[in-house]
């Protein structure tokens, strides 16, 4: 299943042609008032439409096809906080996979809720990353079932850079990409395709500030883990891989912070100036572009946000985290 070189445009390209008809085309929102406020021309790509309300589902049904094409396995495993297990989930039930999850306890119940609906089996283990691996082994060993990594995958990054394609595809003068990072399968696939096309636009990475090690790792010039982040963006909680970190250094310019209010409120914008349900994970690239740091570097330019989620626990906003 794994290729042996970084992925290229044209795993890309491939990836879109085999997702073609099974998932959605996503929209591009835009809203004069998000424009006015980040003294930018701005266009939200809407993943949080897409399905299982994630752009996830791109690379989970990608990584499928192509496990189809070289095993007879019935049975694939993976671990993660939420919007993976459910594109996992989706796409097993609808390729015919038997889906088991490693899932943190803390995981949103909007999120173990979905995944459990689509038949996925669930194991339930602590945040802590040891304790992941542990219950990981412990399901491969029971199941003997093949692992299908939640970002740190070829086929899985692949699948994500399609968001790229599209964006450029429904807006060819965008002028910089500002797309949300936690393991880094949606940037680093993401920034190679789109500067694999348009080799001017420029790109950015948009993370929690308590789950900075995107920033530190692009900063310092090697991965430097995170071993006990801190953020509403539980999306984002993970640290970069073996296959998204050279993407992301070979291709990133820059990976912009924001703390957890400032999410909060572009969530607050989207869901009351859009109208659009968008998750923490998924607001912080917006928070990024109304950011002074970011204004700074850019005014009156077009700027694609990825929206990369909308999976949310409505009880949330009753207790807004500071920071």
């Amino acid at each position: 299943m794994m290729m042996m070189q970084r992925p290229q445009l044209q795993d890309v390209q491939q990836a879109a042609s085999m997702l073609l008809g099974h998932v959605h085309r996503t929209p591009m929102l835009t809203s004069r008032t998000l424009d006015q406020l980040a003294g930018n021309r701005v266009a939200c790509k809407s993943e949080h439409l897409q399905r299982s309300g994630a752009f996830k589902f791109r690379g989970a049904y990608h990584a499928l096809l192509r496990l189809g094409e070289v095993s007879r396995s019935p049975r694939v495993l993976t671990q993660s906080s939420g919007n993976h297990a459910q594109a996992l989930a989706l796409a097993g039930r609808l390729l015919g996979f038997e889906v088991h999850v490693v899932m943190p306890r803390e995981s949103p119940q909007v999120k173990r809720e979905a995944t459990a609906s689509h038949g996925a089996h669930l194991y339930w283990c602590d945040a802590h990353p040891a304790d992941r691996l542990r219950v990981l082994d412990q399901v491969k060993e029971k199941t003997a079932a093949t692992y299908v990594a939640p970002y740190d995958d070829p086929h899985i990054i692949a699948g994500a850079g399609t968001v790229a394609l599209e964006m450029l595809e429904q807006d060819p003068d965008l002028d910089v990409l500002v797309i949300p990072v936690g393991g880094g399968g949606l940037l680093g696939g993401m920034a190679m395709a789109a500067k694999s096309l348009k080799p001017t636009i420029k790109v950015y990475g948009a993370e929690p500030s308590g789950a900075d090690d995107a920033h530190r790792s692009l900063l310092a010039g090697k991965p430097l883990p995170m071993p006990e982040p801190d953020t509403i963006a539980d999306g984002l909680l993970t640290s970069l891989g073996e296959w998204t970190w050279p993407l992301i250094q070979h291709y990133v310019d820059h990976i912009f912070t924001v703390p957890d209010h400032a999410i909060v409120e572009a969530m607050r914008l989207l869901w009351g100036r859009m109208k659009q349900v968008v998750e923490p994970s998924g607001a912080v690239a917006l928070a990024v572009a109304l950011s002074h740091a970011f204004k700074a570097r850019h005014a009156g330019e077009r700027i694609g946000l990825v929206l990369s989620g909308g999976n949310v626990d409505l009880g949330f906003l009753a207790h807004d985290k500071q920071s």
